[in-house]
């Protein structure tokens, strides 16, 4: 699973070198993707690596080679060039991102002692992926664990948030909401495109996204790079 920044970046990088046999710059890649600092595409490198798109090549400087390319792109052999909108693979957020978009409200209960919720898709706990995308079902939840409000679940993907009780492949319960108060797990959305579960904190005036699991560090953001898309309320864990 790709956001479109991650697709596109990809799919860059595929089409440069196909034409040049060499990687673009760092810099080319930011004027392609319209990103404001170079930050942006080491993030988006170090997602497609550890998602198996790409390598870095050792010793060698600007060495990258694709491994792989995303199954709609390769089905359809679309050649976009800089500036393109390649599809977008299905569970990517692909919104504008002036309007992130919003979970549903809670399903009707389901009867006196729950309440059916809608499961929105995949979060991270640990490199973030998209989420918050179509509701692919329903789960039925106790209603005493959700209480009031407006809610949705995410299926957690990665292993960040051990030290909180959360592990890959458990349900969360998140009760809509844009703020939360330090220490709140929370879902919360990076630069419109990418969505995590983590820990919220303050520094000073930036927001710390807080990792419980020391093998992930602490990531610093400024206050406009991320809105809160829900506080987590409850879990359901599965034993196969």
């Amino acid at each position: 699973m790709l956001t479109r920044k991650q697709q596109e970046l990809l799919l860059f990088i595929h089409e440069r070198m196909k034409e040049s046999g060499v990687p673009p710059s760092f810099d080319e890649m930011k004027d392609a993707l319209d990103l404001a600092s170079k930050s942006g595409i080491h993030r988006l490198i170090t997602a497609l690596e550890e998602r198996g798109f790409i390598r870095r090549l050792p010793n060698r400087a600007r060495a990258l080679e694709v491994i792989k390319l995303p199954e709609a792109y390769a089905s359809n052999q679309q050649q976009p060039r800089r500036g393109f909108s390649p599809s977008v693979i299905e569970g990517s957020l692909g919104k504008p991102p002036a309007a992130p978009p919003a979970p549903p409200k809670s399903a009707p209960v389901a009867d006196n002692a729950s309440v059916s919720v809608p499961v929105m898709g995949r979060i991270a706990a640990g490199v973030p992926i998209s989420a918050i995308q179509n509701n692919t079902h329903d789960i039925t939840v106790p209603l005493d664990m959700i209480g009031s409000g407006e809610h949705y679940a995410l299926e957690v993907k990665g292993d960040s948030m051990i030290e909180a009780g959360i592990f890959d492949g458990d349900t969360v319960i998140i009760r809509n909401a844009t703020t939360a108060n330090p220490g709140d797990i929370i879902v919360a959305l990076v630069d419109d495109e990418e969505a995590t579960l983590k820990r919220f904190r303050r520094k000073g005036a930036s927001i710390a996204l807080e990792a419980a699991n020391p093998a992930y560090e602490t990531r610093i953001f400024g206050p406009d790079r991320v809105k809160i898309q829900g506080k987590l309320v409850g879990l359901i864990r599965r034993y196969h």
